[in-house]
């Protein structure tokens, strides 16, 4: 059975940079996990994929030797249970307040007795080359736990929630979380509360000895939150990409007609 080489890199006290996938698309998942990112986060929080697409993309990240990670809309039993079956090899799981909701989300990935994952399929099996038995074996060892950080709250109970024994990584969504932060009367957290935060949260996964990261724009921004000591790091998605290099690419040949504003993909 294959090993999740992620976990390892983690576990080592290495960064480990990947990216996210919004379209759904298998022609550009496979040339993307070809392009050398640890791994690849299919987006099933927010983006319009169903089920059998999801598991075409994460059998053809595993079979370029990748590591398929999913994010789902919330840490419940059935969208986790359904995400691994499909071949995920790890969970990222948004908007994890509390420590109860994290332990509902950590139960949901483990087979039992550590947790209480229903065991079937075989499509899961195949993404770590192994037998159904070899991976209901090792399966609770290999599967990546990814807790997501997005909310003062979370802040606050961080210590409690990072300490549990099964997350292997904290994930903060910075758009989340500055939404998060808004006051009553509308108006916005500054830079400074904002990083405030972020310092809280790489301290508290440090006091626990769990791995931190977020999610980056831009190669610049992801080696500067290496260098604050944050590890589990995604830059950008493929939309980005396609988007970024159309507008470099229109700006190029037509200076006079500004291409259009796309930054929040």
């Amino acid at each position: 059975m294959r090993t999740n080489p992620v976990k390892r890199t983690l576990r080592a006290g290495r960064p480990s940079f990947g990216t996210w996938l919004s379209l759904g698309d298998l022609y550009a998942t496979r040339t993307l996990a070809r392009a050398g990112f640890e791994w690849l986060t299919l987006d099933l929080e927010h983006s319009a994929i169903d089920w059998s697409q999801a598991a075409m993309i994460f059998a053809a990240i595993a079979d370029a030797g990748g590591v398929p990670l999913a994010r789902v809309p919330q840490g419940s039993h059935d969208y986790i249970k359904r995400v691994l079956d499909a071949g995920a090899w790890g969970i990222v799981v948004p908007m994890v307040n509390t420590v109860e909701q994290a332990k509902t989300t950590i139960a949901a990935a483990k087979y039992p007795p550590v947790g209480n994952r229903s065991l079937g399929g075989g499509m899961h099996s195949f993404n770590f080359d192994a037998t159904p038995e070899e991976y209901f074996q090792g399966a609770n060892e290999e599967i990546l736990v990814v807790l997501q950080t997005e909310s003062p709250q979370g802040v606050a109970n961080a210590e409690e929630i990072y300490a549990l024994p099964g997350v292997d990584a904290i994930f903060v969504g910075p758009v989340d979380l500055r939404a998060n932060m808004r006051r009553a009367d509308g108006s916005e957290a500054t830079d400074a509360e904002f990083e405030y935060l972020l310092e809280r949260v790489i301290a508290a996964g440090k006091k626990t000895g769990t791995p931190t990261g977020m999610h980056c724009m831009s190669p610049e921004s992801a080696l500067q939150r290496a260098e604050q000591g944050m590890q589990f790091i995604a830059i950008g998605s493929e939309l980005k990409m396609m988007v970024e290099r159309a507008q470099t690419i229109l700006e190029a040949v037509q200076p006079e007609r500004r291409a259009k504003d796309l930054a929040r993909y």
